[in-house]
């Protein structure tokens, strides 16, 4: 069976599978063909895919392998009928391109749906080796736009304080830029709706922002559940009133399938003092700052300096491309068997748990959204949107 690997559409450094990975994948019978310039933005060059084993090739040559490995969704014009895609498909954010798997007989393993409560799951969970790096990237790029030191130093010209940093969110992209922040020497204050994240918060150098009336807002898979008008004004209140006096603020708030939650609200920024930086992590998917502008760079009236960069993990692409890589090896190896694509019914990353068959819960159904142009039916609340 052959197994392709696309060059990433403008935007994305990235590249799905890299060269490291080409040995495991010939060993589970797949033959492996990479659009010639696939890795060359993530610093994999053609010859390194070539003395791995793989076959460089054009795109049209790619796309005619049975089995396709990339980080975006394929443009509807491009799949083929029969074609097994394996990427990070966002299917509550595009139905739409959902619908043309399916009116392409097209079977769909979308990354992003990976049940994170299965621990052989962990090691092909794309969004948390993704989201580990962009908490990393985005506590370095507040530093690099801060307009101060960030640890403690004492010199004969006087003592530089430490910076102040705030996270708001404690997932997996909040405790590493909790962590980061540290290394770098600041004081960090950290936030989350899931009150069990106190002991991670400070198990990583940070310190626990607790709103009253506080409890656990977490669903079954890990996620912070959706929360009341009411209360989101008070974290959001209590959060910005400790990153008042910050230097550098990076929010991760992230809700599977829905906008990103407004937790600085423009009220908040513009008691904020000059020279702060806010560094929104979703600014992609609508930003948790009210003033964050995708894609844009730019300071306030206030002095503010709003941070809208996307897709952080993009701009570690040879790190991220390689942990995206490992993700997706072991993924498909788990369900290919002498060079043969098996798709067992019992396979909870592909489908999901018998209970959970009834409505889909986000990040505890299965991988598989649509098979052979059918979309999975215990993805009922996929089913719900299309």
């Amino acid at each position: 069976m052959r197994l392709g690997v696309l060059t990433e559409p403008d935007g994305e450094n990235r590249v799905a599978i890299v060269p490291n990975s080409i040995k495991k994948l010939n060993k589970k019978g797949l033959k492996v063909f990479v659009e010639k310039g696939a890795g060359i933005k993530s610093n994999y060059s053609d010859s390194d895919y070539v003395s791995a084993g793989a076959k460089i090739c054009s795109r049209d040559e790619v796309l005619s392998s049975e089995i396709i490995m990339s980080i975006r969704m394929l443009e509807s014009s491009e799949l083929r009928e029969g074609m097994n895609l394996v990427c990070v498909a966002d299917p509550f954010r595009h139905p739409d391109k959902i619908k043309s798997c399916i009116e392409s007989n097209v079977t769909l393993f979308s990354m992003d749906m990976i049940p994170r409560r299965l621990s052989r799951a962990q090691s092909m969970d794309v969004n948390s080796s993704q989201d580990n790096l962009a908490g990393y990237k985005a506590v370095l790029l507040g530093a690099s736009y801060v307009p101060r030191g960030i640890p403690m130093m004492t010199t004969s010209a006087g003592t530089v304080k430490p910076a102040k940093v705030v996270i708001m969110g404690s997932g997996v992209a909040g405790l590493q830029a909790i962590a980061t922040a540290k290394r770098l020497g600041a004081i960090v204050y950290a936030s989350d709706v899931r009150k069990s994240a106190a002991e991670q918060i400070e198990s990583v150098g940070g310190r626990f922002i607790e709103v009253d009336g506080m409890d656990d807002f977490e669903d079954e898979s890990g996620y912070a559940k959706p929360l009341t008008p009411d209360f989101i004004k008070k974290v959001n209140d209590t959060v910005c009133e400790v990153a008042s006096e910050s230097d550098i603020i990076v929010t991760t708030a992230r809700i599977f399938g829905r906008p990103a939650p407004i937790t600085i609200p423009a009220s908040a920024v513009s008691k904020f003092k000059s020279g702060t930086v806010i560094v929104d992590m979703n600014a992609d998917v609508g930003g948790n700052c009210e003033l964050t502008r995708q894609g844009e760079i730019f300071t306030t009236e206030n002095g503010v300096i709003i941070v809208g960069t996307s897709n952080l993990p993009g701009t570690l692409a040879n790190t991220a491309s390689m942990l995206f890589s490992n993700n997706l090896t072991t993924f498909i190896s788990s369900i290919v068997e002498d060079g043969e694509l098996i798709i067992s019914d019992d396979d909870d990353i592909l489908f999901g748990s018998p209970e959970e068959s009834d409505f889909h819960v986000p990040g505890m159904g299965g991988v598989l959204i649509c098979k052979g142009g059918e979309l999975d039916a215990k993805q009922t609340r996929l089913g719900g949107v299309l």
